[in-house]
């Protein structure tokens, strides 16, 4: 277990204002390796932090040895250690990715129920970052998921409903904290009522401030009550919260200092999210974001397509911001000492490098592969059983009708029910592949289907409409969507992921080996709402 260390004697006053402004700017560097131009911006202007996005990542020695280079050059010019911060949300936004375990996504954590889980599934995020010498998460999203459709959360939620989302989320941020790895709560305050893309537009929020009260902000409570390190402010308008209706929360006074800082008592770091988001550049210059985002209340600025030279000329439009009095001195010194002082709870102000050679051992994924079991095996979710169709006795004629592609899924599900038959499919099933499965339903007296985002397939969608919908149960490797384009199933059954140990958890569900503990973590209708358990 991580304990972070006492607080050691403030080193601000060590720096310059150049320095402290310095430490607020968290950069992307491009590549794999350390550049020229990279180097001479680390070693000169000495950044808090850098960001790893998938460019820069490979294997665990291959990051090991970037994130090295990065603290050397800098530590051997004189600077502090730093924050090395990637996005590991688990899901599909995951910066570590080749030789790390594919964590699913969070709603998930959210469907098994149980806290203690989800704190041991952050520690084993949090493993695997420092053992590659990552020591922030920009994660985890705490985002509702209250918009069905929404693509920018799709797939990246804990769920959609607060009372569920926020126990849960408190329980990754204590583990993932716990062990070491800095968290960050985003998109604050909540990302969940629009489907536009800030990557492309700044969208709005036309919600009252007790609706986001009530709903959109209280993960990010729960968060800040288990201690969060860092809370991420959205490029997305309020009016109920700014009275400057097109300012968004990433550079609004009245939400960052306001609400968070002041009424919601969060002392810990304020980041923007990334001011080269079309949201903030095709509106602002980079520097005059980044004073405006200070002035409103961040602590820490990120950004990640900007380059060294354009960083250069951000910083020093914040230093000479603050000798012209449009930013006060001390504006500058809380947020710098909140970085200090977050790197020296975190023991990071006393860098040593990690051997690249053993990176791989020390990103233990055995360990983390049978937690991932017992996950699946806590949070696949029968959300619906009308005609009691779940567990399937092994003398009960079945059917298993599932993608080709997926061959593990007949493997895992035959040895539960020796005279199951087993219909392969196309996974844009033709009208040949159609009636085979219906000619195999009709033969059974209940019907399973595999299906893999068939919400947005539209061949999956017909093959489930022309079986018996009273003897049909459909199991969602993808989507926990599917549901809604064939409500008239009688079976309905969810898991969150298509990574491999879904496939067994949901086997042994389906034939009674073990019992379905999990519950729905978004909801789906009025009727099947979030927490619903067949």
């Amino acid at each position: 277990m991580f304990y972070p260390a006492a607080a050691q004697e403030d080193p601000l006053a060590a720096l310059s204002l150049e320095q402290r402004v310095a430490q607020m700017f968290f950069v992307h560097l491009y590549g794999s390796s350390l550049n020229e131009a990279g180097r001479d911006f680390l070693t000169r202007w000495q950044p808090g932090g850098v960001v790893l996005m998938d460019g820069n990542t490979g294997t665990p020695e291959d990051v090991t040895r970037l994130v090295n280079r990065y603290q050397q050059a800098i530590t051997e010019a004189g600077g502090l250690p730093l924050l090395v911060a990637a996005d590991q949300e688990g899901g599909p936004i995951a910066a570590l990715e080749t030789g790390f375990t594919q964590f699913p996504t969070p709603s998930l954590l959210t469907a098994a129920g149980d806290p203690a889980l989800a704190a041991a599934i952050g520690a084993a995020v949090a493993e695997e970052m420092r053992a590659v010498g990552v020591n922030m998460n920009l994660a985890p999203v705490a985002d509702l998921e209250t918009m069905p459709g929404n693509r920018v959360l799709a797939r990246r939620s804990f769920g959609s409903d607060p009372a569920l989302v926020g126990p849960t989320l408190a329980g990754f941020v204590t583990g993932l904290q716990g062990a070491g790895v800095i968290a960050t709560a985003k998109h604050f305050p909540g990302h969940g009522a629009t489907g536009a893309d800030t990557h492309t537009t700044l969208p709005v929020v036309d919600l009252s401030r007790e609706r986001l009260e009530s709903v959109e902000i209280v993960p990010f409570r729960a968060a800040i009550d288990v201690g969060v390190e860092a809370v991420m402010a959205a490029h997305i308008a309020y009016p109920a919260l700014e009275p400057q209706a097109d300012l968004p929360a990433s550079l609004s006074p009245h939400i960052l200092t306001g609400l968070l800082r002041e009424k919601m008592q969060f002392d810990g770091l304020i980041l923007t999210d990334a001011l080269d988001m079309d949201a903030i550049d095709t509106r602002y210059a980079y520097p005059t974001a980044a004073i405006l985002a200070i002035q409103a209340g961040a602590d820490v600025l990120l950004s990640a397509h900007i380059s060294p030279d354009n960083h250069i000329l951000a910083i020093q439009a914040v230093v000479d911001a603050v000798r012209a009095g449009q930013i006060s001195q001390e504006r500058i010194n809380e947020s710098a000492r909140r970085i200090l002082n977050v790197k020296s709870r975190y023991g990071l102000l006393d860098w040593q490098p990690l051997d690249p050679l053993a990176a791989a051992e020390r990103v233990n994924l055995a360990a983390h592969e049978a937690l991932l079991e017992q996950l699946f095996r806590a949070g696949v979710t029968v959300a619906l059983d009308r005609n009691d169709l779940i567990p399937i006795a092994a003398d009960r004629p079945a059917a298993l009708v599932y993608p080709a592609t997926r061959v593990q899924v007949a493997n895992e599900c035959k040895p539960y029910h020796p005279a199951l038959r087993l219909v392969g499919v196309s996974d844009s099933p033709d009208d040949t592949e159609i009636a085979w499965a219906v000619e195999a339903a009709n033969r059974a007296e209940v019907a399973v289907v595999f299906t893999q985002n068939a919400v947005e397939n539209a061949r999956q969608q017909q093959l489930v409409a022309a079986l018996p919908p009273e003897k049909t149960a459909v199991v969602a490797l993808w989507s926990p969507y599917d549901w809604t384009v064939f409500p008239g199933i009688a079976g309905y059954m969810v898991t969150y992921s298509p990574a491999r140990p879904a496939v067994p958890a949901a086997c042994a569900i389906l034939f009674g080996a073990i019992p379905a503990q999990g519950r729905l973590a978004i909801s789906l209708s009025e009727t099947l709402p979030a927490g619903s358990q067949g």
